[in-house]
This record gives C-alpha cells, sequence and structure tokens, in this order.
C-alpha cells in the first residue's frame, strides 16, 4: 500500500480550508472602488469627485525617472496622472508590438501610477496629435496609396481594430472594477477640429466595450458648438482643451446636457518650432482659470505638466509656417511647470501654493532634484561619410516617397544621370522635407520645405551626363490639422527646365540603430554628409545636456542612444542626456551632419540652451 499518497491527501484536505480563508481575505482586502459619472460630476465610490490631473508622457521620459516624474506630479497636488498612448511607439511594423522592453513597459508605468495612490486617466488615441511624429499614427500606413485615416476607411480600420484588441488586453487588468487607477478613456482626440465621421467614432466606442473596457469614456475638443457637435459622442463627458473658462463652459453644458464637462487640457506652456523663439506662454490668465476651476470644483489636467524629450525621430510637425510646414524641436520642454530634465520651476510653486489651499490634506514633499552635470570639452574626430555607406540602391522610374520603400524615418538619397537638359532650373515638387543637392560629388544647395523653397538652379558642367545626386532629411509627419496624409522624400517628381527626370537609384537611410552599428571608419571625405565621433571617460555619471552650438544640422548619438535632431537654426542648440545612456568609463559620441566639414569640440551643459 502506498503510504504516502493517502498521507498528502490527508495533509491537503486539512490545509484546504485554510488556504480558502486566506485567499478570500487577501481579495476582501485588495481596495477595489468604483467610477462612474453622472450628469455633472465624476463618482468616485458614489461620491463627488474632482479629477486634479497632471499630463506626463511616459515615452518622452526615460524608464528609470517614471517614478520620480509621478512623485514630484503628486506633491503639486494633482491627484491623476494623464497620458498619451502613442500607437506607433508601440507597432513599428504591422502586427509587431512590444509593449515589454524600457520605455515601452506600459503596465510598469501604470503600476508605478497606483503604487503613488494616484488615478490615471488614458488617451490611447488612435489619434493623439501631441507634436509627436503622425499624431501617434503608425508610418507604415502611409505605404497604402490609398489610405485615409481617422475616418471608416477599411484598410485604416483593419489596423485600428488589432491596436484597439491588442492595447485593451494591457489596460484591461489595470481598470478601477479590477482594482487598478484607471479611471477614464479618451474616444480619439480633438475629432470635431478634423472630421466628423461620426460612425468611426461610435465603432471605436463600440470597439473599446467589446474589448472589455468598462468605465466611464470621454472624448476632448475645442471649446466651439462645432468642434464639440462634431467631436463629441452621447453619454461620454466632455472635455474642453481647453476648458477653464465660465463661458466655455456653460456653452458645452448646453451643447451636452446630462454628462460632466471639464478642462481635459489647461496649457500652462506651449510648444516651440525650428527657427521660432522659444514658446513663451502667457500665464497671466492661467491662475484665474485654475482658481475658477477649483472654486467650482470642476475637473482639469494640465497639458502638460512635464513635457520630456522627443527621442529619435519621435518629434512632429504642424501644417503653419512660411512654407506651410513648421518641425518641432527635439525637446518637449513645453515650458511646463517640471522642465525637460525633471525639475521644478516657479510656476510649479506657485501652483502647487494654489491647489494646497483647496486640498484639504497636505501636500507631501517636493521630491529631490535629479543629478545633472556638465562634461568638459570633448574632442570630435572625423569618422566616416554617409557616401561610403550607401546601400543596395532600389530602382524607379520616378522618385516615390520614402514609405513606397518602406522606410519610415531618416534619410533617402535619390540620384540619377542628366541627359538632355544638364543644367538650368531644378523644381522638385512636394519635397519633404529638406534637401541638400549634388551635381557630380559637388555640393549645390539646398532645399528647405519650411521655408517654401523647391528649387535651385544647376550649374553648367563639362560632363556627358552629370550625376545628380538629392539627398533628403525626412522630418517630423505632420501630427495635425487635414495635411496629416504627409509622406515623405521626393512625393511628386523633378523637372528639370520643364523636362521630368527619369531613372532614379534610390538609397535607403533610416539611420537605425543597425545602421549606426554598422559603420566603420573610413578616409576623410571632403562632401558633406559626415559622421564625427569622439570618446570621453567619466568617473561618475548624472543627467547632462550636449551642446551642440558648433554643428549645423544632423543628429547625435551617445553609446548608441538617439538623442535626436539639433539645428543651427534654433532656437533648441542643446540636447538632453539621461544618465542611464552613459557609463563610467568609456563613453562614444557620434554625430551625423548635412553640412559640417570640420570637426570641433563638443561639451555637456547643465541646463537646456
Amino acid at each position: 500500500m502506498n503510504h504516502s499518497k493517502y498521507i498528502r491527501k490527508f495533509i491537503i484536505t486539512l490545509l484546504l480550508p485554510v488556504m480558502i480563508f486566506s485567499l478570500q481575505k487577501t481579495v476582501a482586502q485588495k481596495p477595489f472602488h468604483t467610477f462612474s459619472i453622472d450628469s455633472v460630476h465624476f463618482l468616485l465610490d458614489g461620491k463627488p469627485f474632482q479629477i486634479i490631473a497632471g499630463e506626463i508622457h511616459y515615452a518622452r521620459i526615460p524608464e528609470r525617472y517614471w517614478k520620480q516624474r509621478i512623485e514630484i506630479v503628486k506633491a503639486m497636488g494633482c491627484n491623476t496622472i494623464s497620458t498619451y498612448v502613442f500607437w506607433n511607439y508601440h507597432e513599428h511594423s504591422p502586427g509587431k508590438f512590444d509593449f515589454k522592453t524600457g520605455n515601452h513597459n506600459l503596465s510598469y508605468f501604470i503600476d508605478l501610477v497606483q503604487k503613488e495612490g494616484l488615478w490615471l486617466m488614458v488617451r490611447p488615441g488612435p489619434y493623439v496629435c501631441a507634436e509627436w511624429d503622425f499624431g501617434g499614427l503608425p508610418p507604415y500606413l502611409l505605404s497604402i496609396p490609398d489610405i485615409k485615416v481617422r475616418c471608416s476607411n477599411p484598410q485604416y480600420m483593419k489596423a485600428v481594430k488589432r491596436y484597439i484588441d491588442t492595447l485593451s488586453g494591457i489596460l484591461r487588468p489595470h481598470l478601477i472594477i479590477h482594482g487598478g487607477p484607471i479611471i477614464l478613456l479618451q474616444i480619439e482626440n480633438e475629432y470635431g477640429s478634423y472630421g466628423n465621421d461620426r460612425n468611426y467614432l461610435k465603432t471605436l466606442e463600440k470597439q473599446w466595450k467589446e474589448n472589455g473596457m468598462d468605465i466611464p469614456f470621454y472624448t476632448a475638443d475645442g471649446a466651439t458648438p462645432y468642434m464639440l457637435k462634431a467631436g463629441s459622442l452621447p453619454g461620454c463627458a466632455v472635455g474642453l482643451d481647453p476648458g477653464g473658462y465660465p463661458k466655455a463652459i456653460t456653452m458645452a453644458r448646453r451643447l451636452h446636457p446630462g454628462v460632466p464637462v471639464f478642462s481635459s487640457e489647461t496649457y500652462p506652456g506651449w510648444l516651440t518650432h525650428w527657427g521660432e523663439k522659444w514658446a513663451q506662454a502667457d500665464t497671466s490668465d492661467l491662475f484665474n482659470e485654475i482658481r475658477f476651476l477649483l472654486k467650482n470644483n470642476l475637473s482639469f489636467s494640465f497639458y502638460v505638466l512635464q513635457g520630456g524629450t522627443n527621442f529619435g525621430f519621435a518629434a512632429g510637425a504642424n501644417a503653419s509656417g512660411k512654407g506651410g510646414y513648421q518641425a518641432a524641436i527635439t525637446s518637449y520642454d513645453y515650458g511646463a511647470p517640471i522642465n525637460e530634465q525633471g525639475r521644478t520651476t516657479p510656476n510649479y510653486y506657485r501652483l502647487r501654493k494654489l491647489i494646497s489651499q483647496y486640498r484639504k490634506n497636505k501636500l507631501p514633499p517636493v521630491p529631490s532634484p535629479i543629478p545633472v552635470m556638465s562634461i568638459p570639452k570633448i574632442n570630435m574626430r572625423p569618422f566616416t561619410s554617409v557616401w561610403q555607406h550607401l546601400p543596395v540602391p532600389v530602382w524607379s522610374a520616378q522618385p516615390k516617397p520614402m514609405e513606397a520603400y518602406h522606410q519610415y524615418h531618416g534619410f533617402i538619397l535619390y540620384q540619377t544621370r542628366l541627359i538632355g537638359r544638364k543644367n538650368g532650373k531644378l523644381v522638385i515638387t512636394k519635397l519633404h522635407d529638406y534637401a541638400t543637392i549634388f551635381v557630380n560629388g559637388k555640393y549645390i544647395g539646398t532645399i528647405d520645405r519650411s521655408n517654401g523653397e523647391n528649387s535651385i538652379i544647376i550649374p553648367k558642367t563639362k560632363s556627358k551626363t552629370p550625376l545628380l545626386q538629392i539627398f533628403t532629411d525626412a522630418m517630423g509627419h505632420i501630427n495635425y490639422g487635414q495635411h496629416i496624409i504627409d509622406r515623405k522624400g521626393i512625393t511628386n517628381r523633378v523637372t528639370l527646365n520643364g523636362i521630368t527626370l527619369m531613372n532614379w537609384e534610390v538609397y535607403n537611410l533610416p539611420l537605425d540603430s543597425l545602421y549606426i552599428n554598422r559603420l566603420t571608419k573610413t578616409k576623410a571625405s571632403k562632401k558633406p554628409g559626415l559622421f564625427f565621433k569622439g570618446i570621453f571617460r567619466l568617473d561618475s555619471v548624472a543627467d547632462t545636456y550636449f551642446d551642440l552650438s558648433g554643428y549645423e544640422k544632423g543628429m547625435i548619438w551617445i553609446n548608441g542612444h538617439n538623442l535626436g535632431r539639433y539645428w543651427n537654426i534654433g532656437p533648441q542648440h542643446s540636447l538632453y542626456c539621461p544618465a542611464m545612456w552613459l557609463k563610467k568609463g568609456r563613453n562614444v559620441i557620434l554625430v551625423f551632419d548635412l553640412h559640417q566639414l570640420k570637426a570641433t569640440p563638443i561639451r555637456g551643459i547643465k541646463k537646456l540652451k
């Protein structure tokens, strides 16, 4: 007889009631709450609840600093975090999602919010704007020739469904009904300023509900009647961007009775484009707006409380300015109460003092600032040339947009031989966005979309068939408005004195990590398009800003991490580098510049310049 079998059975029989009781006790102790809406209020556990939210974007903040940023938002008096989910940050190619690695780990971010005792408003789009590339939509959509976005286009909606189905699986365990911090979910974003496809909005709402997102929804639009009529949905709370004044609240309540109205974006700062002066938001009315909202127990969210950084190719663009195109700078400092590096500003303390007057509980202390350091002069050397690291070309009868070659960011080279017409006025129809032009390897000049430029004079040469090269810098995809379908590279055609140029070789140069890691040192070149390299050593690490004021236009990598774009037209001349991207000991800095031929030193400074 197997006595051990019966002994185990006896022990299990004795212990099972104890185990069940322990499990029931644990479940009973988990702090489940309810969140709902009535005709006026947000309701937490059935009681009116005023949302005081601070918006931060986890994708723009190094993951190691998420906790500090959340703590500093809490210390200002906020009870809620608001965040965008950038679809294209998580799905770079169709069906390949990343919600786990580093800054992509959305679940970890949500857990940190909950551990700090804060609630969470999620803004998942699919379109979000946010001065982010393509407004958060994945650029792979632009490889579909007839794609239409933000509407009921079948190809678009197929991708949207895949996104919502996948994201819902990440968010669902964190809903308030399951013991998590998520209390509100936004449907689309400021749709009333773009279109009027109500079926599209209803489909999004239906898809979220079918995926178990059983929490209140809201829409957010500008505080004008036509935007609110086109962008809202029955039963959804109404967000106003902004809504910190009586007239806006009254108007929205008249148009949409029966649901709460709140200021979903209250602006303490503003964005900046390349070539502008630093945006200085007029805060003269801000504190009056906050007083009005606090006094009347109206919910609101600061957009943004801390902006962060558009690392790599993340910065978007607007269809504005002289050339109908303005790219956003790399820094998303935004003039916000918490600056790009996570430090408090005078406005932070003014707002903290004001909010504390309306909060019953004493606010927690402000966290200590994250250390920042300067780095002495780093000597740079020419390393190699983009011309010596060209991939195998693709042939095209006429140039196609970058996305047609399944490239979505970076640079792209178009080249052809001039036959027949060999000099004169070269016109690039719809160049997106900036190009350096070469004939037989000689630099001729630039064409800049943001200046409204589309042509350049090609000089005479003695060559029978001169080689024309158009090296194109694809800056941010437009993120707002009617021109959001913004393909990159040469998006139409090229003519020389009215003759269309044919037979092109096209070189894809995404300058991604795979490309950068394969670079090898080569002989010095005098043709613009150089990489410069510097080696420096550190005894300790802290945050810093690398000063690129000695260079013209390009990108910078630190130990393989892409810090983003620089451009000597300003106003930004230094790029933020978090401490965790630096190393004790040997560090490598790599700079790619479109124009620079001479290496100049680079140093680390303590603040944005």
